[in-house]
């Protein structure tokens, strides 16, 4: 039976959390009436977290992981997730659970009403009641706010956060967007987006609060290059580059 809710969590040497965020996330599914399957994706990951994630999945046949030995990027490994999801609605939640599970409540009755994207946004200025429960140093801030600015002009105007890692497509959108998607990186957010804007796709936008994690790995030259993977969607999208698929989209399901 094709499940209701396909929940992709992307991982990368995330041995020191990946078991809370998982059994928090999972306690979630278990109380909901629709039907569920969890991919835990594995990004070449170097400490224990494939052997974590394998002992969490034992025993439990809606759970399932997919390990992959060499490290190809957030990006990639979201991809490759949805690509080997069957659920009728798919689910990406970054592995240090910032955005608590319960947000897809929120998120339901956009699909209800044929929304094709819900995307959770810590900005206000996207959705009344974002936020953050700790909120980041006046630097940061600066920083994320010029750079969301410079990705709304790059590539997905009037969104002011494209990075939270917690997004919701149906299946048609998704076997129409992911295919065509080519940035590997943490730029991979702002090209989703892009292609779903370019595809005709309703995306909306739901507040999220959203709790800091220790143990980020994305590091301060990293914004630098989400701001030259948003120029090469720009690029991309001009120059038709997104008008043929990769070979990741023949990645079968169940793999």
């Amino acid at each position: 039976m094709t499940p209701y809710l396909s929940l992709i969590v992307p991982a990368y040497n995330e041995e020191t959390r990946i078991t809370a965020s998982l059994l928090s996330m999972y306690a979630y599914l278990q109380k909901q009436q629709f039907s569920w399957e969890m991919l835990i994706v594995i990004d070449g990951a170097t400490d224990k977290t494939l052997e974590k994630a394998t002992t969490f999945a034992t025993g439990k046949p809606q759970v399932r992981c997919i390990n992959r030995k060499e490290n190809r990027g957030k990006g990639y490994t979201v991809r490759e997730g949805f690509l080997a999801a069957s659920g009728q609605v798919r689910l990406f939640s970054d592995a240090d659970n910032s955005t608590d599970m319960s947000h897809f409540d929120q998120m339901l009755p956009h699909f209800e009403n044929d929304a094709d994207i819900v995307i959770c946004s810590r900005d206000p200025k996207d959705a009344e009641g974002a936020g953050q429960a700790v909120p980041q140093s006046f630097f940061k801030r600066l920083l994320g706010n010029l750079g969301n600015l410079f990705i709304q002009l790059m590539a997905v105007p009037g969104i002011w956060d494209t990075q939270c890692g917690f997004k919701a497509f149906t299946a048609q959108a998704a076997e129409a967007i992911f295919p065509l998607a080519r940035i590997d990186g943490w730029g991979s957010d702002i090209e989703v987006l892009a292609l779903a804007r370019r595809l005709g796709y309703q995306i909306d936008v739901v507040p999220a609060h959203w709790i800091d994690q220790a143990g980020t790995h994305v590091k301060f030259w990293d914004y630098f290059g989400t701001f030259g993977e948003a120029m090469r969607v720009r690029w991309n999208l001009m120059s038709g580059a997104y008008n043929q698929t990769l070979p990741i989209a023949e990645i079968e399901k169940g793999h």
